[in-house]
């Protein structure tokens, strides 16, 4: 027996999981979407906590052993359960086409799930980041601000790039976490893909609200205004490459036809 879906299968099951998400309330949304920004947010503080302190003559490695530990926080929502912005850019769309839900409640999700990840983000940045001082010291803060700095001074047009980059990574990780059918191998599709984009240096929308607000509470040179402009770029980065390059392309190899034939089926009844 396998232990993992076929494409074709990871396709079907997928729409499935959108369905299930768009029947989520708005309480549900908020507290599982803080549970995704903290889960991320933790990903991105042990990056920081680990790799501030190791000298710059290890050159790449620094950055592979920081992109090694990140994917904690994916790996947490995907087995522990949580609402993530980025997975659902590809979850609901794939949905959408398949008509399967409504846009309406495409976005209905998509903006409870921003805010919840926001307020689980800001947690972990304000309250461990600032008031337990994880971040607050060198080379803590001087990480973490060098790290926001080189983030909001990509032009909005980088980051929106970056940002497809990002997303098509992290959709591709959900995707092929969807067809693992046991822990281990949930864990293994989503730590390559993710540890990639952290590597490469690629602009994830729910990680900035983590780290460019840590950045500013240990008293980085950036303004909120600043913040927010970044991550609607990266948001429309994220969105571009969950939603084309993940969940349009494998609806239509996959669905399309499937979905065709049914058309066609309840026309002739």
């Amino acid at each position: 027996m396998n232990n993992f879906l076929s494409p074709s299968e990871i396709a079907s099951s997928t729409v499935e999981v959108g369905v299930a998400k768009v029947r989520l309330g708005i309480g549900k949304l908020l507290v599982l979407g803080f549970m995704a920004g903290a889960f991320i947010a933790v990903g991105g503080l042990v990056d920081i906590r680990v790799t501030a302190g190791i000298p710059a003559t290890f050159g790449t490695l620094k950055l592979f052993i920081g992109a090694a530990v990140f994917p904690v926080g994916l790996i947490l929502c995907v087995i522990a359960g949580a609402e993530l912005l980025t997975g659902n850019m590809m979850v609901l769309p794939l949905a959408l086409h398949s008509k399967r839900i409504a846009g309406v409640k495409l976005i209905y999700n998509w903006v409870w799930v921003t805010i919840g990840n926001f307020i689980g983000s800001l947690f972990v940045a304000y309250v461990f980041g600032y008031m337990a001082k994880l971040l607050t010291a060198a080379p803590w803060s001087t990480a973490t601000i060098a790290l926001a700095s080189d983030k909001v001074h990509l032009s909005y047009l980088a980051t929106i790039a970056s940002g497809i980059g990002c997303n098509w990574l992290v959709g591709l990780a959900v995707w092929m976490a969807i067809g693992a059918k046991d822990i281990i191998g949930k864990i293994f599709a989503v730590w390559f893909p993710i540890m990639t984009f952290v590597a490469v240096g690629f602009q994830h929308v729910v990680a900035n609200m983590f780290f460019i607000p840590a950045a500013i509470f240990v008293h980085g040179p950036i303004s909120w205004g600043t913040a927010f402009t970044e991550l609607s770029a990266a948001f429309i980065g994220n969105a571009i490459g969950g939603w084309v390059f993940v969940a349009a392309v494998y609806w239509f190899v996959y669905l399309k036809s499937e979905n065709a034939e049914k058309s066609v089926e309840s026309v002739s009844v």
